[in-house]
């Protein structure tokens, strides 16, 4: 995954960071999906996909993005996609995925509420 890279933080019990750098083009979605499943594998209740590291995403990458978070509401787990710089947020606005997606502006914000 040259020029791609991901980088996995466990932010609280049962809460995984995935942080997204570089380009997530068709050269490297597939090998994203494979490792997101992985991932999945884990059974954490919340992944997190961290953008802010990503320079470029063409629709291969987003079209993995989706399919995260399509996996996770089919097995009840909560996906969350923290927005990344301002190409990538065109990308997802001009897809209307902002719509259907959980967007977050911090990983930190997918942290449940302590009463």
């Amino acid at each position: 995954m040259e020029g791609f890279q991901l980088s996995i933080h466990q932010l609280a019990p049962q809460v995984l960071s995935v942080r997204l750098a570089g380009d997530l083009d068709l050269d490297v979605a597939y090998t994203f999906d494979a490792e997101m499943r992985r991932i999945e594998g884990e059974s954490p209740q919340t992944i997190v996909l961290d953008l802010r590291g990503l320079n470029f995403m063409d629709s291969s990458g987003l079209a993995r993005v989706l399919a995260v978070d399509r996996r996770g509401r089919r097995a009840g787990r909560r996906v969350c996609v923290v927005r990344g710089p301002a190409p990538i947020q065109r990308i997802l606005a001009f897809a209307a995925v902002d719509r259907i997606i959980d967007l977050i502006g911090d990983p930190l914000d997918a942290l449940p509420e302590t009463a």
